[in-house]
């Protein structure tokens, strides 16, 4: 696994959200604190597309995981 190559705003466009700094700390901001029972791709505000991207790079621990994890912790 290569986590370097991904940074966190490769991660927000991957999902077609906007990528720049302001816009991430904004998403990250309006939907914090994520509930500790709820696995980030399940949270509710995904779309079905974001959401399976998420859970197949998380439970695949592939080399999107290391910046979900990030995204996950910035959530909590």
């Amino acid at each position: 696994m290569n986590a370097n190559q991904h940074t966190m705003s490769n991660l927000f466009a991957q999902l077609g959200l906007p990528a720049d700094q302001a816009a991430i700390d904004s998403f990250i901001a309006a939907h914090r604190p994520l509930d500790s029972d709820i696995a980030l791709y399940r949270a509710p505000f995904w779309s079905a597309a974001q959401r399976a991207f998420l859970k197949e790079e998380i439970i695949e621990d592939a080399d999107w995981a290391g910046v979900i994890d990030e995204l996950n912790g910035r959530l909590s």
